[in-house]
């Protein structure tokens, strides 16, 4: 791969200097009064102060993106190559190793800025792993980052996955593309808490699964035992497999993507776990009110959508969304059960969450008790923020 092709000066507005010595690793665009040279996205950006030149902190250029620089760090002196990629890597990497055993072999390696490396995903599906670009300012260090995966794992496999807007940036390499292994499969199979599932690292949402929503599927498996269950969103079947694992006595899969559900059937007969599961290919807002008019309840309802608030523009809109399904799934719990929602969106606030959440539930004639809020599982550490995206709560019926 191409090394940096400069080294660039920068200073910034007043705001952003503050931001930089507090440790947050964005700067934008229009913080940035003075620049030494126009730059090109991967150069490396040494950021000085404006009262007195001193070092403030070292990132990296974006050209093509608001955040124009990512800050890597506020240690003077400090060189970005191939060391110091091991050395982040490592330190990431004894993050999550005690979580880590036989049954329990994927994870979030790599989570962007919460593990100093902005705009980086990398996710470990067992012996296989996903480089996840959502900035080409790793383009220039991508042998560094294969190099620090092969001393530390020796991988059977590792591929690369592009954002939109890096694919479309112009970069010679392609999504999907096998940058070490076998290109014959990128089918793998891992196991979570004792239960297995298959992603494929290629087509797959993000790098494959979701991996978020680990410690939450491994809670619904524990509370699942002679339980009915719904699964709204269900995606490959990951709350899904998991109540059927743990003993639930029928699990009904609804997501508008058959191929998805077949993904689900799938993995519930890997874990020899068909028994009593059933799918519903539909939209989820119609599949819920068809469900409510039908007279259906179950013990848990699970209803984990997409992020509706992708723009600060999309948020009122993404509450409204979120209170109906808070009513609609309100209307399908039985008394004693658990109603399970969640929000994967950074835009939404925890606090703006739970409160349209409790909203719509209000709005139903059943009485709900909140008793417990979850947020990232341990690999998905958060160190600023607008890291922080995943939310989620247990509501209990109790009339």
């Amino acid at each position: 791969m191409r090394s940096p092709q400069s080294t660039l000066a920068i200073k910034v507005k007043a705001a952003a200097e503050y931001a930089i010595r507090k440790g947050h690793p964005w700067i934008f665009d229009e913080s940035i009064v003075k620049q030494s040279a126009a730059g090109n996205t991967g150069d490396i950006a040494i950021i000085f102060d404006r009262a007195k030149n001193r070092f403030l902190g070292l990132g990296l250029y974006d050209a093509e993106s608001p955040i124009r620089i990512k800050v890597l760090t506020t240690i003077n002196g400090t060189r970005i190559d191939d060391n110091w990629i091991l050395t982040q890597f490592n330190a990431a990497y004894t993050l999550r190793k005690p979580y880590l055993h036989k049954d329990l072999n994927s994870c979030r390696l790599i989570f962007g800025e919460n593990d100093g490396l902005p705009g980086l995903i990398v996710d470990k599906y067992d012996d296989k792993f996903v480089v996840k670009l959502y900035s080409g300012i790793w383009i220039p260090y991508l042998d560094g980052i294969l190099s620090s995966l092969d001393k530390m794992f020796r991988p059977r496999q590792v591929i690369l996955r592009l954002s939109r807007k890096v694919a479309l940036s112009g970069t010679d390499l392609e999504d999907g593309s096998t940058l070490v292994g076998d290109e014959t499969s990128a089918l793998v199979q891992f196991r979570e808490h004792g239960v297995i599932f298959e992603a494929d690292l290629i087509k797959g949402h993000k790098t494959g699964f979701f991996l978020d929503h680990r410690h939450n599927r491994h809670q619904v498996q524990q509370m699942a035992a002679g339980k009915t269950v719904l699964d709204v969103f269900s995606y490959a079947g990951g709350f899904s497999v998991h109540a059927l694992v743990g003993g639930a006595t029928e699990v009904t899969s609804l997501d508008v993507s058959k191929q998805a559900l077949q993904l689900a059937r799938h993995n519930a007969m890997i874990n020899r776990a068909e028994d009593g599961h059933k799918t519903i290919a539909g939209d989820a807002f119609d599949s819920l009110a068809t469900l409510i008019s039908e007279g259906h309840r179950y013990d848990i309802v699970i209803i984990d959508p997409p992020s509706f608030a992708k723009q600060a523009k999309e948020v009122p809109k993404a509450l409204q969304v979120y209170q109906r399904l808070s009513h609609l799934g309100s209307q399908l719990v039985s008394l004693d059960g658990t109603l399970i929602l969640a929000s994967c969106s950074s835009r939404i606030e925890s606090k703006a969450f739970f409160s349209v959440m409790h909203q719509g539930i209000s709005q139903s004639d059943a009485r709900y008790q909140l008793y417990k809020k979850t947020f990232h599982d341990f690999d998905h550490p958060i160190s600023f923020p607008e890291g922080s995206y995943l939310k989620c709560g247990y509501w209990r019926r109790l009339s």
